[in-house]
């Protein structure tokens, strides 16, 4: 599979931040990675969890 590069622009505040944010050899394409995947994750539970406090469900057994 053949990966294409892009060149993006932060400042170097944020720059700094995503270095603090990666491990020892970590780059930065998979610091952010890390932290969509992350995002993503959260984003899910938060819909998990407001499904289970405002849905109602109905036991499998009474179906």
């Amino acid at each position: 599979m053949t990966s294409t590069m892009t060149t993006i622009s932060l400042h170097k505040e944020t720059k700094e931040m995503l270095r603090k944010l990666g491990a020892k050899g970590q780059t930065y394409d998979e610091v952010i990675k890390e932290l969509i995947e992350r995002a993503s994750i959260k984003e899910l539970d938060e819909r998990w969890n407001r499904i289970l406090k405002d849905e109602m469900f109905i036991p499998l057994d009474d179906l």
